[in-house]
């Protein structure tokens, strides 16, 4: 269930762990802040967030608990990466929130929109290159891949439901 690391391989690895999940986290915050329209997942976040009262970053959190539990029946292994994901990249979205403060002017708004995905696209090579267990949402689409299905396919159809539930729920496209 769990994915077996040495002590001497992780140390060195967990600092970029962090910083990457710290960038997804901001990069994540500044889309939200834009109010500009948000990835698939996040809108299904910010739309329960909107109909919970529930904070984007708790909810991104406690999305990532249900998500792993998808991961028993698909048998996939949880690494360092893969716990500290659900954790670290709500709570940053949710600090992230706090400490920049929303821009009126549309050019930082559209500034915001243009960093956020550099942001979390910078963040996403240092974690995924620690090579400490894959994503929460990642797993499911792997899991089911190594079923048969199209890589492809499978993610299409997640990435769409996780919108589409999104976008009914109130959250931004």
């Amino acid at each position: 269930m769990f994915q077996r690391v040495s002590r001497r391989e992780l140390m060195p690895r967990v600092p970029r762990l962090v910083f990457g999940l710290v960038l997804c986290g901001v990069g994540i915050g500044a889309l939200v802040r834009a109010e500009l329209g948000l990835g698939p997942w996040d809108v299904l976040h910010q739309g329960v967030a909107e109909r919970t009262g529930i904070s984007i970053g708790t909810v991104t959190i406690l999305v990532g608990l249900v998500v792993l539990a998808v991961w028993v029946p698909l048998r996939e292994r949880l690494g360092l990466g893969t716990v500290l994901n659900v954790i670290l990249i709500g709570l940053t979205v949710d600090l992230t929130l706090v400490l920049l403060a929303p821009p009126e002017a549309l050019a930082a708004r559209w500034a915001l929109l243009l960093a956020g995905p550099v942001l979390f696209a910078l963040g996403s090579g240092f974690y995924i290159g620690a090579g400490l267990g894959a994503g929460p949402r990642d797993g499911i689409m792997t899991g089911l891949a190594r079923r048969g299905h199209p890589v492809g396919v499978v993610r299409f159809g997640i990435e769409i439901a996780a919108l589409a539930v999104g976008w009914l729920l109130g959250g931004t496209v």
